[in-house]
Formats: structure tokens, sequence, C-alpha cells
């Protein structure tokens, strides 16, 4: 196989959200019939379950009347949409954040990762990421031709903390690492990383300079009252770190496609050149609705957030009732990785009787990492009834096809 052939094999996007309707399922060996129930859709979160911010469409079409102005913004966004950005992030995270200098407009927080490590990384560098992790993340070093360094979160062995393995991570610093990537909070676990784990971390990766990519894309859904560290208020050199947050998650911008990264000015300029020859900005028009995120109508963010723990609470209140089949309380963001006992048929049959028997989508534990083929992920942000209903169903074939 030849390299271009290799790199786009290890590319698959199969199981990524959107994309199931393409898997091939003849041959599928189908037990009992199909259980009724409104499809779900656990791949990604129900804009129409969770709306949008209020005045979003309201704001959007009054980037449209400006034109030009608001069409064509510098590469890196519309400077004064920036300067607003950044006041709000330096607030948000309790770190000094630089609108000119430090901070990217891009086209989704997808774009944003795609940006980050294609700055950041070289052919034949060593890569640390988290397994598991966004699903991302290892396909992106390896388009890249980075050589990944696995690190175990042991997000079921351990409570009080996200589970890092912090020996193995300074071991991977020691071993010429450059790039360390993870997802805070955890996607797909759910978890938070600690005060101790990020101040660590951050120590690190002064102290074996490596350039670090967090994101924090679900930073602002936490449950429970729990204490949420930013990586980039610790003591670690600005020009060694990026951090990638967004509004399309827990606000239900997904569809204006908006990320934002901020951080080392140097790595923000490379950024820039990329995506000048990727997508030359992030929308114009899309880039308007910024002014609304952090200023959204008081109460509304905790509202929904108290939203999310009860669906939450009544999804882990059906899995823990059966046997063999266990999952972390999720305590930031909308995702759970719930483990499954053992089955009759390998785990990407199982996702696709799911879909062909239930109704219900999810996303398979191996795109997070090839060990987890006992696991798969659900995006809880949904239709509060409808997400019960589903978990009874996914509940039903896991008993119908256990071993």
């Amino acid at each position: 196989m030849d390299l271009l052939r290799e790199k786009f094999t290890k590319l698959g996007v199969d199981n990524s959200p959107g994309q199931e309707i393409r898997q091939k399922t003849a041959g599928i060996q189908i037990k009992g019939d199909a259980i009724p129930g409104k499809p779900v859709d656990f791949s990604h979160g129900d804009v129409d379950a969770f709306v949008p911010i209020p005045g979003t469409l309201d704001t959007f079409i009054a980037g449209v009347e400006l034109g030009g102005k608001q069409a064509y913004t510098e590469y890196r966004g519309k400077s004064s949409i920036r300067e607003d950005l950044a006041r709000k992030l330096a607030d948000f995270t309790g770190a000094a954040v630089s609108a000119d200098e430090g901070l990217i407009i891009t086209p989704g927080t997808q774009g944003a990762l795609f940006l980050a490590m294609g700055s950041t990384i070289a052919r034949g560098d060593k890569v640390a990421i988290v397994e598991p992790d966004y699903f991302a993340n290892r396909k992106l070093v390896q388009f890249f031709d980075g050589e990944i360094v696995p690190v175990k979160l042991d997000y079921l062995g351990i409570s009080g903390r996200a589970g890092l393995d912090l020996n193995r991570l300074e071991d991977a610093f020691k071993s010429g690492v450059r790039v360390f990537l993870f997802s805070n909070p955890n996607n797909p676990t759910g978890v938070i990383y600690s005060p101790e784990e990020i101040r660590l971390v951050a120590e690190m990766a002064k102290k074996y300079d490596v350039t670090v990519i967090v994101d924090e894309l679900y930073s602002r859904q936490i449950f429970d009252g729990r204490t949420y560290t930013h990586l980039c208020a610790e003591n670690i050199a600005p020009e060694n770190l990026i951090t990638i947050v967004g509004p399309s998650k827990t606000e239900s911008l997904s569809g204006y496609r908006l990320g934002v990264a901020f951080g080392s000015a140097q790595i923000i300029a490379r950024m820039e050149k990329l995506q000048a020859i990727v997508s030359l900005r992030a929308g114009g028009y899309s880039q308007a609705v910024l002014k609304l995120w952090f200023a959204e109508p008081e109460g509304w963010l905790q509202e929904r957030i108290n939203k999310h723990q009860d669906i939450r609470d009544d999804l882990l209140t059906k899995i823990r009732l059966v046997k063999g089949m266990e999952a972390r309380t999720t305590e930031a963001g909308s995702y759970l990785f719930p483990r499954m006992p053992e089955l009759t048929v390998n785990l990407q049959d199982f996702i696709k009787i799911l879909r062909l028997q239930a109704g219900v989508t999810v996303t398979p534990g191996t795109e997070f990492g090839p060990q987890f083929t006992d696991s798969f992920r659900l995006n809880f942000s949904q239709d509060h009834q409808a997400a019960v209903q589903a978990i009874e169903r996914i509940i039903k074939l896991i008993e119908r096809y256990r071993k």
C-alpha cells in the first residue's frame, strides 16, 4: 500500500457522527424482532431538544446585513469580535488572553484542532495522547505523520480525579514527546482532571519543554458543583500552550461552525497561515453570533446544566441495574461511556444491530482507542424522555445478545 493510500485508510469515517447510514449491514445475524420507539442518535447532541442561545438567528441576520464588513474579516477573525472574546475568556479562565496576537476564530473547534496540530507536529514527532480521548486526536497525529505515544486514563478504576497515569506521562515526556494533546472534560468519559493532575501536567510540560494542546469544549457544563481547573491559569510557559474552546456543544451553536483557540502567539500565527490556505476564515456571518457567547440571559446556562444533569442521572440509574454493565458518573459535558458485559457479537456488529433493531445510534468505543471493544459512547444532550426510552431499548438488546 502506498503512503498516501495508507494515510487515508487510517482516517475512517464510518463511525463518525452522521456517517452511520453509510455502514454496511449485510450478513449481520439478527436475533428476534425490532423494538419500536422514537429513533435517537446518541452520536451527537440534539439541537432541537436543546436550542441555541436566545437571539442567535437575529444576531446572525444582523451580521449578514452588514455585508462585506462582516463577510471578509481578517483570517484570524474580526478584530472587534476577538477583543470581546479575549475579555470574556480572560474572565472565564483567569488567564490573560491577547486579542491581537494570541487568539484565532476557526471553523468549529474541529478546525481549531486541525490547525493547532498542523502547526505543532512535524513528521516523526512523538505525540502523547490519552486513551480514551476524542476520536480525531489519533487520526490527526497519524495524518501529520507523528508517532503516537498513548497514556492511559483509568477512569473506572480511580475516583476523586480523572485517573491519568502521570508516571507514564512523565516517561513519555522523557522519551522525547514534543506535543501532548488531551480534552478536559474528557471526551468520551466526561471526567474532569483534578487540580493536582492539571498542576502536574503544567509542571512536567514546562520541565520537558512539551507543547500542550488542551480541548476545553465542555468546560462550561460542569455538574454537581465540581471544581474545574484551566491549564492556561497554571505556571506553564505561555509559548507552549494552546487552549481550544467553542460554543457548539453546551450552547448548541454547532451549525454555525465556530471555534476559538488562544495561547502562544507563535502557534496562533502559524494557525492563521494554515487557515488561510485551508478555509481562509471562519464564516464571517457566523462570527457575529459570538457576541452572545458568555452573555446569555441570566439563569439560562444553569438551567441547561440542570436539565442535562437530570438526563445523566436517569440514564445512569438504568445502566447500573444491568449485571456486568458499568459507567463512571459524568462530571461535565454530555457524554457517557458505558462498558458492556460480554456479548455473542462483536462491538461493530452490535452497534449496527442497535441502529437496525432499536433505532438507536451510538459511537463504538474503538473510536477512542483500539482496546475499548466492550464500550460505546452516547451523547445524552437529547429529549429527556426519548433518551431514557432509547437506553431501555439498548439494555434489552444487550440482554438479548448477552453471552
